[in-house]
């Protein structure tokens, strides 16, 4: 017998006259009948756990993954086409990539079968759908005369001759020579047959790269002669980012020698708006190798971003290596069929996913120091933690009854702060994290939590009633197997989950901060001021009035709304962009043109450290849809945090940013 299937599924939005349809059909491209099968298949949409499926049973439903079967006695034969159509999901599908993008069929004798899927067709929607970055054109006039992305912030440049070919390095002293390195490795990795460094005897201009007091820490001057130029800064970063700038503007003129001309004079001056330019890698929904983590720090240092947060755990999937407890990455780092963790997120049936040994964790961190860049590693708590409570159920308080559910559809997913066992785990993993990082900066997460979180668990409950009342244990009981608001993350300020959560939280920092390291948050690690604002600092995510209100509670804030720097919401409301869609959308133009300081008092623009772009990856199981959805727009946040906004231009910027490297190299392509 050879079985074999092909997936389609659709979606019709809900009507006055009939509920939304999220239809699958499944047809029998074998050979032979087949019966008593089942239909796995995962994408970022949800069926919701009560939905009515129509002509079809549901059996199983995680998150994003579900298990369906025909009707019983039902036989589907070679050429038959099977459609069972779901009628409630989480949230209704926005873009073509929401709907399943990986599916499975499970035989009767328990073989497994993976099948192709196709993008999701929605009723009404007929134009191409997209992937691959959108291609900004260098036109044949440009509004500067050099392209350098961020702008910098005094130009004073004159004459013109031919580009040189390549950049002769003469460091002069430590620093210089390890920032020549750097950026020799840089170019050579980004650009490798353009040999922007090369010697004299290949035609390269002389450079000089020399250190100049009384500077900025990241600040830099290039001083243009005939035939030289001189790199001056105060340290190694400062000398990366002029050098950085030189090959910028050599990569244009060179390409484009029309639009773009080489000075024989004058300077440029330069340095950055915020100290904090930040940006954050979700590896836990899709796994990212370390290399392709290495390329995104060289395209970060290319956009003088120094702040990598690298999103190492979620309820999916446990990425990092604790020696301590080898579980968590034999069984949390792996889903597939019949594992721990079933398919999600466009995961097959077979074993899929991975992790991040602790040789690689030193050689990217190397790697990253080198470019100027400090990474942040995020282990999330005490909400997000499923995957690690598979692999450790020790963790859970063993009386806890009933369950609650996260708004990502995962049940009794977070850390008991009532259970003493889960300090010990906590501080062991903070522990061999912080030796792996020397940047002194642990993100403990903080977002998310269920309102109903521990609500069936006796030492919680105990723990609830010492810190508030009994008042406040009858309210939380009352959320007893209640699962919450599906409809967007729950608001726990005030609630009984917030003091508990507090608790965990100030326990868990007060270790972080003995042991001389920052602590790093979600924008809740706020409530209840668990955090201490001096050894702290907090991301604003849910909307750009939040981070104001925090920077004048004393807070130090990173902005990263939703709305506009969430760089996994799609490019436009059209169906045919891919992408997520419940903070809305944000095209390269209105990323660039968000400014984090609106909306700040005077007081409060003490505490904005800066900004930082989040790479959330439920949407990118296609690589494509990770180009489409990161570039330019990551380049977009990178000039927002260097550029002063008096200096920002988006036509200025759209005329450069062609010239920009992309991750994978895919450009836009209809699917």
């Amino acid at each position: 017998m050879t079985a074999k299937f092909s997936l389609t599924t659709t979606w019709s939005p809900a009507t006055d006259s009939e509920p939304l349809g999220y239809g699958l059909n499944l047809t029998n491209i074998g050979d032979e009948p087949v019966s008593n099968f089942q239909l796995g298949f995962s994408g970022p949409a949800r069926i919701d756990p009560h939905a009515t499926l129509e002509n079809g049973k549901l059996l199983k439903r995680l998150s994003n993954h579900t298990l369906i079967a025909p009707p019983d006695g039902f036989v589907l034969r070679p050429g038959e086409t099977w459609t069972a159509t779901a009628r409630g999901l989480s949230y209704g599908l926005r873009h073509w990539s929401d709907g399943a993008n990986a599916a499975y069929v499970v035989l009767e004798d328990g073989q497994v079968i993976a099948i192709p899927t196709t993008p999701t067709q929605g009723k009404g929607h007929n134009a191409p759908l997209l992937k691959g970055a959108a291609r900004f054109l260098v036109p044949a006039k440009a509004p500067v005369a050099h392209s350098i992305i961020p702008w910098p912030r005094h130009v004073a440049t004159a004459g013109n001759r031919i580009a040189p070919l390549g950049l002769d390095l003469q460091p002069q002293g430590e620093a210089a020579n390890r920032a020549a390195a750097a950026f020799a490795g840089l170019v050579d990795d980004l650009f490798p047959v353009e040999a922007i460094v090369r010697p004299a005897a290949e035609a390269g201009m002389a450079v000089h790269i020399t250190e100049k007091m009384g500077l900025g820490v990241e600040a830099y001057e290039l001083s243009f002669a005939d035939n030289a130029v001189t790199v001056a800064a105060a340290t190694r970063q400062g000398m990366l980012y002029g050098l950085i700038t030189l090959a910028q503007m050599l990569r244009g003129a060179r390409q484009y020698p029309q639009t773009f001309s080489w000075p024989t004079g004058g300077t440029i001056s330069d340095e950055p708006g915020f100290g904090f330019r930040g940006s954050h890698l979700d590896v836990a929904r899709q796994f990212y190798t370390g290399a392709e983590v290495s390329r995104l720090l060289k395209i970060m240092a290319w956009n003088k971003m120094n702040r990598f947060h690298w999103h190492l755990t979620e309820d999916e999937a446990w990425r990092i290596e604790i020696d301590a407890y080898p579980a968590l990455t034999e069984i949390a780092a792996w889903r597939g069929h019949g594992k721990a963790l079933p398919p999600l997120l466009g995961s097959g049936p077979q074993p899929t996913g991975g992790y991040y040994t602790k040789d690689v964790i030193r050689q990217v961190v190397a790697l990253a120091d080198s470019l100027g860049i400090a990474v942040i590693p995020e282990v999330d708590m005490p909400g997000h933690f499923y995957a690690a409570l598979q692999a450790l159920p020790e963790l859970r308080d063993p009386n806890e009854k009933g369950e609650y559910q996260s708004v990502q559809g995962f049940p009794n997913n977070s850390l008991n702060p009532a259970h003493e066992p889960v300090y010990k785990f906590v501080e062991t993993v903070i522990d061999e994290v912080l030796e792996m990082f020397p940047a002194g900066i642990f993100h403990i997460g903080a977002d998310e939590v269920p309102l109903a979180a521990w609500s069936g668990s006796p030492l919680a409950l105990d723990m609830l009633e010492k810190l508030a009342g009994p008042e406040m244990r009858k309210k939380h009981e009352a959320q007893f197997n209640q699962l919450g608001n599906h409809h967007g993350a729950d608001e726990i300020e005030g609630s009984p989950t917030a003091i508990l959560q507090a608790e965990f939280i100030k326990r868990v920092h007060a270790y972080i901060t003995s042991k001389g390291a920052l602590t790093g948050g979600w924008e809740e690690a706020a409530h209840g001021d668990a955090v201490a604002k001096d050894k702290a600092y907090v991301i604003g995510w849910r909307n750009v009035e939040i981070n104001a209100a925090l920077a004048e509670r004393g807070f130090d804030i990173v902005v990263s709304p939703g709305q506009r720097y969430y760089l996994d919401m799609a490019n436009g409301v059209s169906w045919a962009e891919p992408g997520a869609g419940w903070a809305g959308w944000s095209g390269p133009q209105e990323t660039y043109e968000f400014e984090a300081r609106e909306g700040f008092s005077e007081q409060g623009l003490k505490h904005l450290l800066g900004i930082q772009s989040c790479i959330w990856s439920e949407s990118m199981t296609d690589r494509a849809i990770f180009d489409r959805l990161v570039f330019p727009r990551l380049s977009a946040i990178a000039e927002a945090g260097w550029t002063t906004p008096e200096r920002k231009s988006w036509e200025r910027f759209r005329a450069l940013v062609g010239l920009m490297p992309i991750m994978y190299g895919h450009f836009e392509q209809s699917v």
